[in-house]
Order: C-alpha cells, then sequence, then structure tokens
C-alpha cells in the first residue's frame, strides 16, 4: 500500500521508531546516502533522534495525537516521505494515508493483512503452516502436538522479551502461566540467521542478503556474517509471496544440521542489524526510497559480497 504522491527527491525523509535499533540504522543510511532525515520517537532522548539532521519528540502510534504531530513534522520540515520502522504502527499510518499524503507525505507499505500476521507469532506459524513451507511445530498457549524441547515467547512482541527455552514438562508448565499471551514452539537446533529483504510492488524478492547470527543482545544480532545457502533464498521467495508482502522486511530462522531452513519469524521492517547488509553493497534503503516513488528496484544495487563480518557491534564491519 502507498500513497499515490510522487516523492520529491529532494525532500527529507522523516524516519519513525528513530530510538530504535532499526531506525538508528535507517538514519544512519540515509544521511549516508547524502539525504536530508527527520527522526521522530516518542522519547525525546532517543539516539535517532541526535543522529538526525532534526529530531522531532511524537505521541506514541497508539496514542489519538501521532497522526496529528507527523503531519505537524511534515509541514515544518517539508519532509516528502515517511519511512516506518514499526511494524505496528503501519495499520495506523495505512488508515490515515490520505490525511498523511495531503500533508505533503508519501509511504510505501505493506498489505495491513500481511502486517497483522507477521505480528501475531500464532497467525505468522499458522500461514507458513498452510503453504508447506518450513517451520516449527506450534501451539497456542499449550504444547499439544508440539514436540520438545520447547521455545516459549509471547504471541505479541519484540526482541527477546519473555522467550523462555524450556526443557522438561515442568519448567513448560512455569513459563506457559508466566509469559504473556505464550506460544510454545518446538525449539530448533542449528545456526540462526537472518535474510534482510526488500520485495518488489506486487511481489518477488528484489534483493536479499542472508547473514548469520552469531551472538544477540536483546533480540538484535551484534555479530554476524554474510553467506550463501543454496535452497535458502528461493523459500525465503516463496514465504513473502505467500503473506503477500511488499517493501523491507527482515526473515530469521535456522540453517540445522541437517542443512534443512527452518523459519521462525518475519518483520515486515527494516532490521536493526540492517548496516552489515549495506556494508556487504546491498542498497535496500536507498531502492526502497526509490520504490515509494514508484520506480523499479535495480539488481545491480542489491547484490551482496559473501564474507562480510560483523563484531561485538553493528558499526565494526569487514570484509573476511
Amino acid at each position: 500500500m502507498s500513497s499515490r504522491q510522487r516523492a520529491d527527491a529532494s525532500r527529507p525523509v522523516i524516519v519513525t521508531g528513530a530510538g530504535g535499533p532499526a531506525g538508528v540504522a535507517v538514519v544512519r543510511a540515509i544521511r549516508a546516502g547524502g539525504r536530508r532525515v527527520i527522526g521522530c520517537d516518542a522519547d525525546p532522548l532517543a539516539a535517532g533522534i541526535r543522529l538526525a539532521d532534526e529530531g522531532c519528540t511524537v505521541a506514541r502510534y497508539d496514542e489519538p495525537s501521532y497522526i496529528d504531530d507527523l503531519c505537524r513534522v511534515a509541514e515544518k520540515t517539508g519532509a516528502g516521505i515517511l519511512l516506518s520502522t514499526i511494524a505496528e504502527e503501519m495499520p495506523a499510518l495505512a488508515a490515515a494515508s490520505p490525511r498523511l499524503s495531503r500533508a505533503g507525505l508519501a509511504m510505501w507499505l505493506p498489505p495491513v493483512d500481511a502486517v497483522r500476521t507477521c505480528i501475531d507469532k500464532w497467525q505468522f506459524a499458522q500461514a507458513v503452516s498452510r503453504h508447506s513451507l518450513p517451520a516449527p511445530a506450534t501451539g497456542l498457549g499449550s504444547s499439544l502436538g508440539v514436540p520438545g524441547p520447547w521455545i516459549v515467547k509471547p504471541r505479541f512482541g519484540r526482541g527477546s522479551r519473555h522467550v523462555v527455552a524450556v526443557d522438561d514438562a515442568d519448567e513448560l508448565r512455569w513459563a506457559l502461566a508466566r509469559v504473556p499471551e505464550p506460544i510454545a514452539q518446538t525449539r530448533v537446533a542449528g545456526r540462526e540467521f537472518t535474510v534482510d529483504v526488500l520485495v518488489a510492488r506486487g511481489g518477488g524478492l528484489a534483493g536479499a542478503v542472508p547473514r548469520w547470527r552469531d551472538e544477540t543482545k536483546a533480540g538484535i544480532s551484534t555479530k554476524g556474517e554474510t553467506f550463501a545457502h543454496p535452497r535458502l533464498i528461493p523459500l525465503v521467495d516463496a514465504l513473502v509471496n505467500a503473506l503477500g508482502l511488499e517493501g523491507p522486511a527482515n526473515v530469521q530462522g535456522f540453517v540445522e544440521p541437517s542443512g534443512e531452513v527452518m523459519f521462525i519469524e518475519l518483520n515486515p521492517r527494516f532490521s536493526g542489524a540492517l548496516p552489515l547488509s549495506l556494508a556487504a553493497g546491498a542498497d535496500l534503503v536507498g531502492e526502497y526510497l526509490r520504490g515509494v516513488d514508484g520506480l523499479p528496484p535495480r539488481p545491480s544495487r542489491l547484490r551482496y559480497r559473501l564474507g562480510v563480518r560483523m563484531t561485538r557491534y553493528y558499526d565494526e564491519l569487514f570484509e573476511g
């Protein structure tokens, strides 16, 4: 879903959620591309507000004044694009699309139904299963039909909050009683990955960068390396098309010891460890901004290099 207004490439970009890792990564990427960026967040101390060319404090996305605040920011700064890094706010932005367009803001959002499926981990697991794509067995509020050992996590939530690994029935009962709106999944063995993707308008991968998640903190990858796998990208393509996604997303899962792929999550937004994919040569943010204006992606700008590594924190990058 997008506004019909053509974006003026000389006008600034508003980035929402500028205090989160994804917001910080996008703010940095847009500034590195030479474009003026306005960081918006509900927290006046958000890092992305200070990293941006200009920062604005706005209401939370679930507060009545949020759209009013964004329109005021657009009027004040002359911004021409609104880029959201918060999946949960996207339905509200889509509903307010005519008003935001009148304020001069162009957007390119994924379909609302696809967003709602992705932010609901139970619905996501159900959708993956319906399309016969690989995912761990999942139960809503119980482990019925779900072999152990298990991961128990909230049906809704971000990062690693309230995610519990359990090995036996007593631990499982404890976790199911304490995790809010829990789902139970069979714990997957293997090496964890994220694929940063850009999905073209109408579906189909425009670009995809797989990277290992060798170390994470609060759900954000802090060490990793770009890699290739013979079956992963076709499966990711099938997944994003099955969900009806467009625009940026990050797909998380595991490559099992057998080499098989298993999907566990998909976030319909840029990722917090996006700088690794950018350093590997894939200009996901730049091509997304072109896409806001309805321009087709350029495959040559979305290729990536193997063996680019991230150590300790996402601003320490080098090629192996």
